[in-house]
């Protein structure tokens, strides 16, 4: 023990008006220990490095759904041939998952805010998850297509809410601090889960197929492929255990007004929360179809191999899964979220526009459209949290889910009619994907506008956001 810790702590007592006598009092073993000062770091639930950790269980908690969601992409020769299953049967697979989630996403928000809560409800949905992918392996096993719809139908319940979700706990944690760049980091990993989907199922159907001949061998990749929901399902519980210590010792009180969320807030969300639900919309209806129809697009306009026009239409999710945490850090320094959506929706119109009208590489429009979509989705989605509630945050988020879920089933179909009438040309669908590139303009700009008439914060730096809170942290206790 130092000699500092040694020597005894001397009070002063006094009586009356004598003098003051030193009363001595040893110093005991707990005062010893009292006195040391604590630096729990990264076990800190504060700290950096500890929320740090927690992202990283974050991000892996969507890993296997991401990865599961598109076996049926990488093996689609495998699905229609040892399933003998023609082209509409097999994009019914993707439909099945969509069509439910209209509804869905809204109510598996509504009840991580007031029936399961975050962490009940992210095991939940992870369990709908793995128990989807598991009948659909099922049915890949048995070669019985309507099981595997079954499956499909229970996985995508439990997905779009997972993501609902993944959200809700993305805001918990780093609201306020590295929120744009976390979003970023999300979609970066579900976005390299998709890559690693795709890389990794034709040669483990074709090591498999040794084994295990027909749909039994395709039932088996699958269930091989289930592992990684599997290893989701250990990351929300691990997760949801420090959320729980985190609780526990910072106090966290992220409804302190009480307040309880009911399905009726939806119709009390304000101007720029509708709008920023018309972005999500808008915006992806013009990358998610397009990217699905892109193939038959770059053979035909650009003269390419399947091969070749595969690659190129692949740019997109490969740059978002790179720049997207970088442009999520980048708006976590600078703010300005609605000038960055406003960028980002400009820069897509343009790399659409190159593709339309000119014969420009379409490497370069595919890689201005491939950052553009990064830059927004760094961008749009922390707006909810600066909108909404902590309270409201599941419900706000899995409405947003549900109306992209509702414009891309019907915009996908209207994509292929437009297609089929126009015998195989792309023309006006680009047309069509860049009508709505224009509502998700006007629509920020009506963000940006309410935003500047209320005097609200969806537009000012880091710091002019903090003396705004301060300010209305001030007022609130005057008040």
């Amino acid at each position: 023990m130092p000699r500092e810790e040694r020597l005894p702590i001397v009070e002063s007592s006094s009586s009356g008006d004598d003098e003051a006598k030193p009363v001595v009092r040893r110093r005991s073993t707990r005062d010893t220990v009292l006195a040391v000062p604590t630096d729990p770091g990264c076990c800190d639930p504060d700290s950096t490095p500890h929320r740090f950790l927690a992202l990283v269980f974050m991000c892996l908690l969507g890993f296997g759904s991401y990865f599961c969601y598109d076996n049926p992409g990488a093996l689609q020769d495998v699905f229609q041939k040892e399933l003998n299953l023609n082209a509409t049967e097999f994009t019914f697979i993707y439909s099945i998952y969509s069509w439910p989630n209209i509804v869905l996403c809204f109510v598996g928000g509504f009840l991580i805010d007031r029936v399961f809560g975050i962490r009940m409800g992210t095991i939940i949905y992870m369990l709908i998850v793995l128990l989807g992918q598991l009948i659909f392996s099922t049915g890949g096993l048995l070669g019985k297509f309507w099981l595997m719809i079954v499956g499909r139908f229970i996985f995508g319940i439990g997905a779009e809410s997972l993501a609902v979700a993944q959200n809700s706990y993305a805001v918990l944690w780093f609201k306020g601090k590295e929120l744009n760049m976390v979003f970023g980091l999300q979609l970066s990993v579900a976005r390299f889960g998709s890559t690693v989907n795709f890389w990794s199922m034709q040669p483990l159907y074709g090591y498999v197929s040794k084994f295990y001949a027909g749909y039994t061998g395709l039932g088996v990749a699958l269930f091989i492929a289930s592992s990684t929901c599997v290893m989701s399902l250990i990351c929300t519980l691990i997760l949801g255990w420090m959320d729980k210590r985190a609780e526990r010792i910072l106090k966290r009180n992220n409804n302190p007004g009480g307040e309880i969320a009911k399905l009726s807030d939806i119709v009390s969300f304000k101007m720029d929360f509708c709008m920023v639900s018309v972005v999500c919309v808008a915006y992806y209806v013009a990358i998610f179809p397009f990217v699905a129809l892109g193939q038959a697009f770059f053979i035909s306009n650009f003269q390419m191999t399947p091969e070749q026009a595969n690659n190129v239409n692949s740019i997109v999710y490969l740059i978002s899964a790179i720049a997207s945490p970088l442009f999520g850090f980048i708006i976590d320094r600078v703010g300005r979220n609605v000038s960055w959506v406003f960028v980002a929706t400009i820069s897509t119109l343009v790399a659409h526009m190159l593709l339309t009208f000119s014969h420009l590489n379409p490497y370069i429009s595919m890689c201005i459209m491939g950052l553009s979509y990064s830059m927004l989705a760094a961008s749009l989605w922390p707006l909810v949290a600066l909108i909404v509630p902590e309270y409201q945050l599941g419900t706000a988020y899995g409405f947003c889910q549900s109306v992209q879920n509702l414009g891309l089933a019907v915009v996908t179909i209207v994509a292929g009619m437009i297609v089929d009438s126009s015998g195989g040309s792309h023309f006006w669908l680009q047309l069509f994907f860049m009508l709505f590139l224009l509502i998700s303009l006007i629509a920020t700009c009506v963000i940006w506008a309410y935003d500047r008439k209320h005097q609200g914060n969806l537009n000012m730096s880091p710091s002019q956001r903090a003396t705004f809170h301060t300010s209305m942290y001030v007022n609130i206790e005057s008040s």
